[in-house]
């Protein structure tokens, strides 16, 4: 492709709105710009990377005997009422209402249709187990859009399904999946780690997300150096030793005039945060609850859920917190209080703290757990943190940023179920189908590779995402020697399928340098009066300062081997 002949509409300065390398480096080297808030136009060569990342998932997913379709964007509020997600995922959703007055779903995910569409056509145990995938544009209602692509509200993602009699099949599809997942961030040249993670709206039980580790992204990874890793949301944490103390003091109360914050009651009374002991009370299944956490950590909805074995879980509201304890938001405390208490074990293990006093403007000093109130459990229930312990070999975890890229699901029968997809096993008896759910974000791919892979002038691409693997960059172009060497070059390495990008523009070697290193091409040919004179053409890897003249008769067959190599 000649630069004369497409669009690359590089910027010399970073778009005031970009604050993460990606995105910054996105817009200035003429990959997208933005429509609006959370959608972006894919220019030619963010478009040519975003297709070598499609291709690496298509290829992968066809390895692993995945089945390509095509569902639609727009689905039936109907079937998200079926499988019970119409209220459960929120506000995320984004709807329409047609001129028949018929709600459709702009989807976000397509665990509903693929269902719909295997229950009216797989009914025998002899067509499983299937595996169905697409890649498409999903829409989601981001409150806060931003880090370009990272977040977004329109975005490009392969999703898979796999339709199993077992969980044994199960295993053996997820277990594909897994592998294909690893292949994908291996050939898109991404350091990844795959971590036990949280389901959260999807649902499901075992689950993994694959992540880069990465200073802008926006989950939390606890990492352990005996190898376990999990989302923060998801880690578990080891028991911590239960402290000693001197002969616990009497309990007391101290007035705490209209401070109901934990940063405000810990320096009004002195204390670190984790002396303090936050009261929380939920509504778990339509009754109230309370779990207690320190005041350094915060509450893990999800831990809980699974603690209760509730079905809903959701924070009280000021009139159940009134009616639970006698006292307004923020003075809520265990002593005394007739509902069930949940504590995690980071609070069991304190020898004394301070809580909310159930009354308003006051709060308990010299609690003691066990003696001043008894609890119905003690559980891993606040989110792990830094000093938290490792469940597997009591270290400390370190924690670490990291972009998802991918995120896997045994979904179990959470949606077989609700929408009644069954199917014959051999005795001719009826059973419903187990699902695995697999998504990969596209337009991540890219994002998260430069958000890895840059330099204080550009883009350095992984050869797997470059938009072209070589740049031929043509100083001088009316002479006519450098004209023909340039052009010569540039048809016998496109002759020999190599991607290749000819700067042709009629500009200054400064302009054209700065904007080879910007976009960022894994190879760069100079070719100019200097290059000819010495022998031949300039050849210089992006990664890398040094450059070495290649006879120009010999050119296109090394620069072939190098990029092929």
């Amino acid at each position: 492709m000649r630069w004369s002949q497409t669009f690359i509409p590089t910027l010399k300065e970073d778009p005031t709105d970009a604050d993460i390398t990606s995105h910054r480096l996105m817009m200035r080297a003429g990959l997208m710009r933005k429509v609006t808030s959370g959608a972006y136009t894919y220019l030619p060569l963010g478009l040519l990377a975003l297709r070598k990342a499609e291709q690496i998932v298509r290829e992968e997913m066809n390895r692993a005997g995945a089945i390509e379709i095509l569902m639609p964007s727009l689905q039936p509020e109907e079937l998200w009422a079926e499988s019970g997600r119409l209220t459960s995922f929120g506000p995320d959703l984004v709807k329409h209402v047609d001129r028949h007055g018929k709600t459709l779903i702009f989807g976000p995910t397509h665990e509903e249709v693929v269902t719909d569409l295997v229950r009216n056509h797989i009914n025998s145990y002899k067509q499983l187990p299937i595996n169905f995938y697409q890649i498409q544009t999903k829409f989601r209602d981001e409150v806060r859009p931003r880090f370009g692509v990272l977040r977004s509200k329109e975005f490009l993602m392969k999703d898979a399904y796999s339709f199993n009699r077992d969980e044994a099949s199960l295993e053996e599809s997820y277990r594909a999946m897994y592998d294909a997942y690893s292949r994908i961030c291996e050939r898109a040249g991404l350091p990844y780690v795959v971590v036990e993670a949280d389901s959260g709206a999807i649902g499901g039980s075992v689950n993994h997300e694959f992540m880069v580790p990465c200073e802008v992204g926006e989950a939390l990874i606890a990492l352990c150096s005996c190898g376990y890793a999990a989302n923060t949301e998801r880690a578990a944490t080891g028991p911590l030793p239960a402290e000693s103390a001197s002969a616990p003091r009497a309990l007391s109360t101290v007035d705490t005039p209209g401070m109901a914050t934990i940063k405000d009651v810990s320096a009004f009374l002195k204390i670190t945060p984790s002396r303090l002991i936050k009261t929380l009370i939920y509504v778990a299944d339509g009754k109230p609850v309370a779990a207690l956490v320190r005041g350094d950590h915060d509450l893990n909805e999800s831990k809980l859920r699974v603690h209760l074995s509730a079905d809903t879980l959701e924070l009280a509201s000021p009139a159940v917190i009134s009616e639970a304890t006698g006292a307004p938001v923020g003075f809520a405390g265990p002593v005394g209080l007739d509902i069930p208490i949940v504590v995690d074990r980071a609070v069991a293990a304190l020898a004394w703290g301070a809580t909310g006093a159930n009354k308003a403007d006051a709060h308990l000093v010299n609690v003691v757990p066990g003696r001043d109130f008894t609890f119905t459990a003690s559980a891993d229930i606040h989110v792990a943190t830094e000093g938290d312990l490792c469940p597997s070999c009591g270290k400390p975890f370190e924690i670490r940023r990291g972009i998802e890229m991918g995120h896997i699901f045994k979904l179990g029968a959470k949606y077989s179920k609700a929408m009644g997809a069954k199917f014959l096993d051999e005795n001719g008896k009826e059973q419903t189908l187990i699902m695995g759910c697999y998504g990969i974000g596209i337009n991540r791919i890219v994002a998260a590779m430069i958000e890895t892979s840059f330099d204080d002038k550009g883009i350095i691409w992984k050869a797997g995402l470059a938009p072209f693997q070589v740049e031929i960059v043509a100083l001088d172009l009316k002479d006519p020697d450098v004209k023909a060497a340039a052009e010569d070059l540039y048809k016998a390495l496109t002759e020999k399928g190599i991607e290749v990008l000819f700067d042709d523009r009629d500009l200054s070697p400064g302009i054209k340098f700065n904007d080879a290193d910007l976009i960022g091409m894994p190879l760069r040919v100079t070719v100019g009066k200097r290059s000819l004179k010495a022998g031949g053409v300039e050849v210089k890897a992006r990664n890398s300062a040094d450059s070495k003249v290649v006879p120009l008769a010999s050119a296109a067959a090394e620069i072939a081997q190098a990029v092929v190599s």
